[in-house]
């Protein structure tokens, strides 16, 4: 019987993950550059934790998430997003008492039950950060400005940074109920879900993806309108910070968390590319978050994005990619000089250089075809005249080049180093 992978996973190949370590790494240079340290928690938790910091009315408790008792008689879950399992590490680890503030990242993978679709898994993978301390708009504003810096390394310059203010618990009720008035008329018009959501929070009613629930809350009220003089001053600064730096924005009052933790600033990453259109990326501000999960109140602001969804902006817009790495030497050896071969390739390996010898005992054309095929810089033939006399001839496979080496340790490693800085 042949197995597959579970539906909505997807391997990850040879062929694809030089890409994924491209992105991984470009990411976590600019945190290092931005003072964020890097942060890795358990894949599941205990379902309490997302039932608080997610929400156990949002689609992702209620519908979404991987749940399962253990042996233990204790209901754990898969984790379907990062930020509450940094909390949770946040809150368990007093990382309160550290300076602030507290920077931190995480590339992680996460789980979610839902329509299989292009660019949205089951398996799905996040890079994300979490700033714990300030509560200045300043913050916010080193968190947008770090994601614009990213997607700018990568060469991305079809993407549109999208901001809101959702208010604070000063102002925010007034806004609920001028939801409601305005939606209360119309509910015999809208899905069942909306319904559901007028009654435990009606904010969720605005981002609906039913078509005519999309219609009707296009003419909602805007929490903008509602703003509090501190909120008002805060959305302000952002935008004054943002201006300063010169990262281009649009308002958008339809960005909305349904979450009470969340206040201020929200903000979003949207794709202007028609091949991946779409948020990449979302983030807000959460000063209620940590309190709500049992620790000591404390300001905190972050984002997450998909690494999928990423990869395929890069590749619809054709951004600058690196090439797949090469290898850079094959060393063909004879069964009578093998040994030396061997501590030639564990030599250069040690120097840093990427070289190879056969492993499948195979003829000595059979090594010259693989070594022809197996994408390697170059390859030098190791008799046992070459062993006793210490040089070889070395066949750049490119160009087809071929030149008297030293087959030396430290001689190899120079030369290809210095081939490889070119």
């Amino acid at each position: 019987m042949k197995i597959s992978a579970p539906r909505g996973t997807k391997d990850i190949l040879p062929d694809e993950t030089y890409r994924w370590r491209y992105v991984d790494e470009t990411f976590a240079e600019i945190c290092r550059l931005a003072g964020y340290e890097e942060i890795r928690v358990p894949t599941f938790e205990a379902t309490e934790l997302f039932a608080r910091g997610v929400g156990d009315a949002s689609d992702i408790v209620a519908k979404e998430m991987y749940t399962f008792e253990d042996k233990g008689g204790r209901s754990l879950t898969l984790r379907p997003e990062g930020t509450a399992g940094v909390v949770r590490a946040f809150i368990e680890h007093g990382m309160h008492s550290l300076p602030l503030p507290v920077k931190l990242y995480y590339n992680l993978n996460a789980f979610r039950y839902e329509k299989v679709q292009k660019g949205r898994y089951r398996e799905f993978w996040q890079l994300g950060c979490e700033v714990f301390g300030p509560t200045s708009p300043e913050a916010d504003a080193d968190l947008i400005i770090l994601l614009w810096q990213f997607f700018q390394r990568l060469g991305l310059n079809e993407i549109r940074l999208e901001i809101n203010s959702i208010g604070c618990p000063a102002c925010r009720p007034r806004y609920l109920e001028a939801l409601k008035a305005y939606f209360e008329p119309q509910l015999d018009h809208m899905c069942g879900d909306c319904h559901e959501r007028f009654e435990k929070n009606v904010l969720r009613m605005i981002d609906c993806k039913v078509e005519t629930c999309q219609a009707i809350a296009s003419g909602a009220p805007y929490q903008l309108d509602y703003l509090c003089e501190a909120c008002r001053e805060h959305d302000a600064a952002l935008r004054s910070r943002l201006d300063q730096v010169g990262v281009s924005y649009l308002v958008n009052g339809r960005i909305v968390r349904g979450l009470d933790y969340y206040v201020k600033t929200v903000f979003e990453f949207v794709s202007e590319h028609v091949g991946t259109q779409g948020t990449i990326c979302g983030g807000g501000r959460y000063d209620g978050l940590v309190d709500q999960l049992g620790g000591q109140p404390m300001p905190g602001v972050g984002f997450a994005m998909g690494i999928e969804r990423l990869l395929m902006e890069l590749e619809a817009t054709g951004a600058p990619l690196p090439e797949r790495p090469g290898r850079d030497l094959y060393v063909l050896a004879f069964p009578n000089t093998m040994d030396p071969a061997a501590a030639l390739v564990y030599g250069l390996r040690a120097g840093g250089v990427a070289a190879d010898l056969d492993l499948m005992t195979r003829s000595f054309k059979a090594q010259m075809k693989y070594a022809g095929k197996g994408g390697y810089k170059a390859l030098v033939v190791l008799g046992e005249d070459e062993a006793n006399s210490g040089v070889g001839r070395l066949k750049w496979l490119q160009d087809g080049t071929e030149t008297d080496v030293t087959l030396e340790t430290d001689s190899l490693v120079r030369l290809f180093g210095d081939h490889n800085k070119r």
